[in-house]
Formats: C-alpha cells, structure tokens, sequence
C-alpha cells in the first residue's frame, strides 16, 4: 500500500507575521528584490553670481582710490562721504570696507594698550618680621566729601600692627616715613623682611621703592583688583570699622588720631585674635603666645580633673599656635594629591 503524502497546511501572511511578532511591512521590505542604483558621478552646480556684485574692474578701482595718497590716511566713511560731496558713487561705504577686509587691511587704528600678565604673589612667613603688609584706608571727615587717611603696616605671621599713622592726605612721603620708622623700631636688618601692598599710588611710589632697595627689603604687590592678595590688611580694616564705637564720621583728625592710639593698643594688646588661637598680636610678635598656651591648657585640665563627666571623651585643650601665614599658598600638586 503506498505511503500517504501529508502536506502542512498553508497559512497567510497576516497570521504568519503575527506569530512571528513582525510587521507586514518589514516582511514585504525584505522580500522585495533589490534593485540597483546606477552610479553617477555628481555634477558641480555652477556659482551662482548675484546681479549686485561688483566685477574685478570695479572692485580694483575701489580698491586704487582707498590706496591713493588722497585718501589714504581717510577711513572708508570719509571716503564715501567725500566722493558723494564730489558727485561720485563708487559702491556703498559698507562695501569699501568689506573689500578692504578682504586684503587684510582693516585693523583698530589707534594703539591698544597691553596689560602685562601680572604673576600671583605666593608670601609664606613662619615667623615673625618677615613679611608685612600694609594699606591706606579712608576715614570720613566732619563733613561731606572730606577724608582722612590711615596707614596701617601690619606683620601677617603675627597680626601684630608694627606701624599706623593718620594723615590729611595720601602722600608717598609719608608713607616712606612710617615704613622707615616701623623697620627702624623692628630693628629690621637687610634681607629679611618682604614688604606686601597693593598697586596704590603710594605703594608704588619710587620714594617708597627706593627706601626700601636701600634698606634691603623686598616688596611685591597685589594684582590689580584682586582683594585677596591681600587678605590680612583687609581684613583688619574689617576689624577697625566694626569695632564698637567706630563713629560714622571723625570731627578731627585730632579725634581720628585719638580713636586710633585706643583701638590700636586694644587690638595689639587684648583682641583676642581667632587666627592666632586666640592669642592677642602682641603674644604671638614678641614670643610668649607659647607660655599663654601652655597656662590655658592647664586651667583646662584642672577643669576636667574637677568635672570630666564634663566633658567628651578627652580633656579640652586650648587652639593651637598658627605656625604659617601664606597669601596665595600653592596648589598641590597631582602627585601630592593622590599621595594623600
């Protein structure tokens, strides 16, 4: 008996696409041949000129009477202005300076001035007397538009200020005269102190420059306008005029100079300065912060003898001592960086 063929039955495209979860659409896409595209070589379209343009004769014969002796000395505005007064229209006034553009001809006329690159200062003091800085500062006068000015040198290691003065006017002789006195009175010797300001007229005054290359001290100065290259006179101007009893205006340079012989005995002697561990200026400058240290801690101690339930985990001890002051310190480096 011969075998009995079975044929699958046949099914439609919709149902086919379904269970396969295709769409109809992709399936007639990939059924139908593909079809060659004859490969042809692209034709450049010609460039288009616009009517308007000038041809080379007449962009030259501009160019020939911006050159001329005439006007060559003239900017195209007075150009063009000049030969319309003359009954001439050569091409419009933006034209002449397009095609002077074009021949690289067309640069600011008067000399730019160049700033040069000003280096940031990097000040580092680890101890006293060897870099100050100092600054002028307005005080109000008794009446509008009146001012006094108060110089104040100040040793950024100990905050401690080694010289102020207050005066009508700001005038570089006296600043010379106060920084000779204060490097006199610190006994400053050549070579050891930098001096740190800003770019006043003071400051930079050759007076004030010369004094201090005959003394043997080094000077740098701020950026101009860049606050923070220095910090700690700005600072302590801070400190002077929201101090209370700091008047809105002086009646005298009398009662100016009367407010500063309190204030700056007060904050040499007994502010208590958070920088220096809450140590006064003077402790710090003349060298018995460490001997005020080591008391505080042992009142602190005698206090957690007496109560340490008190307080935390360990006995208090007092702020520690600074031992820098920079202005600006250095970025550390990659490598220092991945090493900590």
């Amino acid at each position: 008996m011969d075998a009995v063929t079975t044929r699958a039955p046949t099914i439609g495209i919709v149902p086919a696409c379904q269970a396969l979860g295709i769409a109809r659409a992709s399936f007639y896409r990939q059924a139908r041949p593909l079809t060659p595209v004859p490969q042809t070589s692209a034709v450049p379209s010609p460039d288009r000129v616009s009517a308007r343009a000038l041809d080379s004769a007449e962009r030259q014969a501009i160019l020939d009477v911006l050159h001329s002796s005439r006007f060559q000395d003239c900017s195209p505005t007075e150009v063009y202005a000049t030969l319309l007064d003359e009954g001439v229209y050569l091409a419009s006034e933006r034209t002449f300076y397009r095609l002077l553009a074009d021949q690289g001809e067309t640069r600011e006329r008067r000399d730019q001035l160049v700033h040069p690159a000003y280096a940031k200062p990097e000040l580092l003091a680890t101890h006293p007397n060897e870099v100050w800085s100092w600054d002028i500062t307005k005080l109000l006068g008794p009446t509008k538009w009146t001012y006094f000015s108060l110089y104040v040198i100040l040793d950024i290691f100990s905050r401690y200020v080694v010289g102020w003065m207050v005066a009508h006017q700001e005038q570089a002789a006296l600043a010379e005269r106060l920084i000779a006195d204060s490097l006199a009175k610190q006994e400053i010797v050549a070579g050891q102190l930098t001096i740190h300001a800003d770019r006043g007229a003071s400051m930079t005054s050759k007076p004030v420059a010369f004094l201090l290359a005959d003394l043997g001290v080094t000077k740098t100065h701020s950026r101009p306008h860049v606050s923070n290259d220095n910090p700690y006179s700005e600072a302590q101007f801070k400190t002077l005029k929201y101090r209370p009893g700091f008047p809105d205006r002086f009646t005298s340079i009398e009662e100016a100079r009367s407010f500063g012989q309190d204030f700056f005995r007060w904050y040499n002697t007994e502010h208590r300065h958070a920088g220096l561990g809450l140590m006064p200026p003077e402790a710090v400058h003349y060298g018995y912060a460490a001997e005020l240290h080591e008391a505080r801690a042992t009142v602190l101690r005698t206090a957690y003898a007496a109560h340490p339930e008190r307080f935390v985990n360990q006995v208090p001890i007092p702020p520690p001592l600074p031992t820098t002051a920079w202005i600006n310190p250095p970025k550390p480096s990659q490598t220092e960086e991945v090493s900590h």
